[in-house]
């Protein structure tokens, strides 16, 4: 009996070809809307996710200002100092490593090449703090970083553009006209939200600071953090270390800020998934709008085949079956436009992922509740046509012309 009815909706469908597929558009949209949206705002996430992990784990990020900028009106914090590095290392329980940063952008040159990048001095302790190894060279030596030695290690993006990928350790290139030796190259880390990662040189910080800052100001501190410690616990004693060396008192507020690594994952992913979350439901409301266009034709059809439904009534067929009928057609217009939604999503997410720098992921749980979704859609809206074709009185029907 259903397979019957089935064949009578395919064969009504296939009869409007042109009519059918219009009426599926919406559904098409709204499908191919939602789970494109939840499939790359899940793969942002996920790629965020990666770039926050090649970061490393056991993390703290220092920093001055209330935020990553300096926060507020006032005047600018100020940096840090070597000795605020030595007492974070030396007086709180859990800290592994602390690795002081002093940032500057410039031009490297090696052979008439030349590139822009930026400049990291550092001590070996980020290498101790970051998981970043080397694929060639070696890192500087306890002197060489005591005497602020002209030696650098380069990131690939730098590798790529001055020596087109060869090999650039024991060579020596200009730092906006300072001699550096090479010494080593990091291994990839690529790009995404947080830019690209390779694009650096690192240097020891004495020589970053003499050369390039012209100062002995820390704008970042690196701390790694024993796993067995609670990293809130860490927190709090960096946080007091600070405000005694920063002479903070009372209830002022701290002109330093402290961001776990765990915790921007956390406030990535929930900035991320809340606008996945607004895109789709805006995108939701062409489903709506796709299973009103579904109602507004299958009444359409139920006017036109009102002389076909008195015949069926008059020689037997019971209210049920007609109902059936016009439910069954509605649904099979949803489904279909739901199947194509699916197969023009999976397009559009292989197209934009490239775009968008993120990795294509197959949600199958996103795509079966779509298709599921668009099915009921075709019940909800399909009902009302198909209650009034059942309800229509044989004798109206069969005079209708």
């Amino acid at each position: 009996m259903f397979g019957t009815i089935l064949i009578l909706a395919v064969r009504s469908i296939s009869r409007h070809k042109l009519r059918s597929f219009l009426t599926t558009l919406g559904i098409i949209i709204g499908v191919a809307a939602v789970v494109a949206m939840v499939t790359l705002g899940k793969a942002t996430t996920a790629a965020a996710q990666k770039q926050i992990a090649s970061l490393g784990t056991n993390i703290l990020q220092v920093r001055p200002g209330q935020g990553f900028g300096r926060g507020g009106g006032g005047p600018r914090p100020p940096d840090f100092e070597e000795a605020d590095v030595d007492a974070i290392r030396d007086q709180v329980e859990g800290v592994t490593a602390v690795a002081p940063q002093a940032q500057s952008t410039a031009t490297v040159i090696y052979q008439g090449a030349n590139w822009s990048t930026t400049i990291n001095g550092t001590t070996a302790s980020f290498f101790r703090v970051q998981p970043w190894p080397l694929v060639l060279g070696r890192q500087w030596t306890r002197a060489e970083e005591q005497a602020g030695k002209a030696v650098c290690i380069i990131g690939n993006t730098v590798r790529t553009n001055l020596y087109r990928g060869g090999d650039p350790v024991g060579t020596r290139m200009r730092v906006n006209g300072i001699s550096c030796d090479v010494i080593g190259v990091l291994s990839t880390r690529g790009q995404g939200g947080f830019g690209d990662q390779d694009d650096v040189v690192i240097m020891p910080i004495k020589q970053v600071q003499r050369r390039f800052t012209g100062n002995r100001e820390i704008r970042l501190m690196l701390v790694g953090t024993d796993p067995a410690y609670e990293s809130a616990q860490i927190q709090a004693s960096i946080t007091q270390v600070l405000r005694e060396r920063r002479h903070i008192e009372g209830g002022k507020a701290d002109d330093f800020n402290i961001f776990d690594t765990a915790q921007i994952s956390a406030a990535v992913t929930g900035v991320t998934t809340l606008l996945t979350s607004i895109v789709t439901a805006v995108a939701g409301i062409s489903l709506v709008v796709g299973g009103i266009g579904i109602m507004n034709i299958m009444l359409v059809s139920v006017t036109e085949r009102t002389r076909e439904i008195g015949i069926r009534l008059a020689i037997g067929a019971v209210a049920s079956e007609v109902l059936m009928q016009f439910l069954v057609e509605a649904v099979v217009l949803s489904m279909l436009g739901g199947l194509i939604g699916l197969l023009v999503a999976q397009g559009v997410v292989l197209g934009l992922g490239p775009l968008m720098q993120v990795d294509y992921l197959f949600d199958p749980q996103i795509n079966m509740v779509a298709f599921a979704i668009s099915a009921l859609i075709g019940i909800v809206f399909g009902y009302f046509p198909a209650q009034r074709a059942a309800s229509l009185n044989p004798i109206d029907a069969l005079r209708h012309e």
